[in-house]
């Protein structure tokens, strides 16, 4: 029994910490979200994560390496990271 409530209770702080991450990745770039002309809500953001995770070329899902890529692409080139996402959101 006990090692069956350990296995809940990690579940659901993980899933809680994923909850988490997601917003906290997504404010940290409401800016490019604002330039782009995206709003984020409950109901496409995973939509919009997916996208990002295209845009940088990282597995959906894997949301460490996909924020280190976005980080790296808005230090390099802010309005060129700006440019390719508007371009796939267009289509």
């Amino acid at each position: 029994m006990r090692l069956f409530l350990n296995i809940i209770f990690h579940y659901k702080v993980g899933s809680i910490f994923k909850v988490f991450r997601h917003d906290f990745y997504f404010r940290h770039i409401s800016d490019i979200f604002k330039k782009v002309g995206i709003t984020v809500t409950s109901e496409n953001k995973r939509e919009v994560e997916r996208t990002i995770h295209g845009v940088v070329g990282v597995e959906y899902k894997n949301c460490s390496a996909a924020w280190r890529e976005v980080k790296k692409r808005i230090a390099e080139n802010e309005e060129g990271f700006v440019s390719k996402l508007r371009e796939v959101c267009i289509r």
